[in-house]
């Protein structure tokens, strides 16, 4: 029988819980126990597709092309696992699905409510996900914090899910922050309390509190907490901030949270193996050679907007034994001051996703430097494409070819709609989405990546270079060196005479990992290694302290 571990959060959003789920996960994974892993948002949206990254960060793709919350991407990199979209539920999609029924007379002419057609709507999706994995543990998040009205419900299915499966086949561990007060020097368990006793009030009394604090937390202050919250002392977990997320689980196993949910749930395990997550979280510790790799985007602001895209990054720069140092450069910015201004010391140029015309002149002025200067540089998607309208601007004498998505009426559409997405007018998951196969040529810096002929890539677009001007790009020196397996579309755009300028129509991000960086992310990096800039070479920083990264 599948067992299930709940994750509720409390005191104040983003505490973790993306980070404490992913991290049980690997826990479970080391012993050798099966699982999959779900994220409930209690958000109305149907999925953060349509939203602003401003809004709620990176829009993560999965396999089967649902646009889905960030969290899984920590999921899928944490664990080593491929989502699908049964791991990612909104109540948006819940309220859809129970009014859909009602108009279909599914539920007899009843009155419909909250409880039981909600909640029993949310427990079908997780059970659902159960039957479809076959796995022996279930994880599920419960986005934003206990309190919050809209995440009612999703409280109430847990809650019920207890009763219904069996309390020994349930583990509800609860994700709080301890601020800590410099006037006195404490950590504050206060709040943590009135978390504790919010999420009791709903039926949930926790087994497990794991402890967010900029600070160790001492035996004290967790006896505290343990005796006002009514946990087990073995239950009181310290997480405090640490240098890299990816050290997270060695904390969480140190602090004894594995044994007791393995305990407590009675699961079947093998010996456990952290060994060799343990030796890649000591090499992103370890000093090493820093390089200077410049994000060039439109939501640098929030920083989550790229997240896996700053993952995979860091992922590269460890299989090179380097630390990765990033400049996060808006592309307005380049527009207004000209590039030499923010890359002109950095030794590599990343421009990721994004929609909408704000900023894509800077990152149109930002491939022409690359390109003059020989900069490597990975064009994602969007960046892709500005790579596209650069080439025919500068390269093939086109001042004012365009994509149709930032200017409807330009002469040369070197970028256009993609010909089954001209009678779309719903914007929600309606894009290019999912895994799609490529075709690699033969003796290209992609064909050097992969090591392959034929690949297969997460996708995220509307739109698709314009096949009418591939010739003259070719002719030009820039090939299409990735192509779909019928040769229509574009996957893949290379310099031919550039040490590293490659474009690809994909979200290559998506499937990096820790000990896999994604071939791409390690080619790039590879060759920003050989890349010499001007005040962009750092000394080995043997005494530089290592900056804190919040969990």
């Amino acid at each position: 029988m599948t067992k299930f571990i709940f994750v509720t959060g409390g005191v104040v959003s983003s505490v973790g819980k993306g980070i404490t789920v992913a991290s049980i996960g690997r826990l479970l994974k080391s012993r050798g126990i099966s699982l999959s892993v779900l994220k409930l948002d209690p958000y109305l949206n149907v999925d953060p597709g349509t939203m602003s990254p401003y809004q709620h960060g990176e829009v993560f793709v999965t396999t089967d092309g649902s646009e889905t919350d960030l969290d899984l991407g920590h999921y899928e990199r944490f664990i080593d696992i491929d989502l699908t979209r049964s791991s990612n539920v909104t109540a948006g999609q819940i309220y859809s699905d129970v009014i859909a029924r009602e108009r279909r007379g599914e539920y007899l002419g009843g009155t419909i409510q909250s409880v039981p057609h909600v909640t029993d709507a949310i427990k079908q999706r997780i059970r659902g996900l159960a039957t479809e994995s076959e796995a022996e543990v279930i994880v599920v998040e419960v986005g934003g914090t206990v309190g919050d009205i809209e995440g009612l419900p999703f409280l109430e299915a847990i809650r019920q899910m207890r009763n219904e499966v069996g309390r020994d086949n349930v583990f509800y561990v609860h994700v709080t922050y301890l601020p800590f007060i410099s006037a006195t020097g404490e950590l504050k368990t206060k709040p943590t309390q009135h978390s504790v006793r919010e999420l009791r009030g709903i039926g949930i009394q926790p087994d497990s509190i794991v402890c967010r604090s900029d600070e160790v937390i001492d035996d004290g202050i967790k006896d505290k907490i343990a005796v006002h919250c009514d946990v087990s002392r073995r239950g009181v977990i310290g997480m405090p901030t640490v240098s890299t997320v990816y050290e997270v689980p060695l904390l969480l196993e140190e602090e004894g949270l594995g044994e007791l949910i393995v305990e407590s749930l009675d699961l079947p395990t093998t010996p456990k193996d952290l060994t060799w997550w343990r030796e890649m979280v000591e090499r992103v510790q370890k000093p090493k050679r820093v390089l200077s790799i410049a994000i060039v985007g439109k939501y640098v602001d929030l920083q989550d907007s790229y997240l896996s895209v700053k993952e995979a990054l860091h992922h590269a720069g460890l299989a090179h034994g380097c630390e990765v140092n990033l400049s996060w450069v808006a592309a307005e910015d380049v527009t207004e001051n000209g590039p030499d201004e923010y890359l002109s010391s950095v030794s590599g140029i990343v421009v990721p996703g994004g929609f909408g015309a704000r900023g894509i002149e800077g990152m149109i002025d930002t491939v022409r430097y690359a390109r003059a200067n020989e900069v490597p540089y990975l064009g994602l998607c969007l960046g892709m494409q500005v790579m596209v309208v650069e080439a025919a601007r500068t390269m093939l004498g086109l001042p004012e070819a365009n994509s149709t998505e930032f200017d409807p009426d330009t002469p040369d559409p070197v970028i256009d709609l993609m010909p089954d997405q001209r009678d779309i007018t719903e914007m929600g998951g309606t894009m290019r989405l999912g895994v799609y196969p490529c075709r690699v040529e033969d003796d290209s810096l992609a064909q050097r990546a992969y090591g392959e002929s034929l690949v297969h890539e997460r996708h995220r677009h509307r739109y698709e270079v314009n096949n009418s001007y591939r010739e003259a790009f070719e002719s030009a020196g820039m090939w299409p060196t990735g192509l779909s397996p019928d040769g229509r579309l574009v996957e893949i755009m290379e310099w031919s005479d550039h040490p590293f300028m490659v474009g690809v129509q994909f979200h290559p991000e998506f499937l990096s990992r820790p000990d896999k960086p994604h071939p791409l992310f390690r080619e790039f990096i590879g060759a920003t290694i050989g890349t010499l800039r001007e005040g962009g070479q750092h000394a080995l920083p043997l005494d530089a302290p290592k900056s804190a990264q919040k969990v």
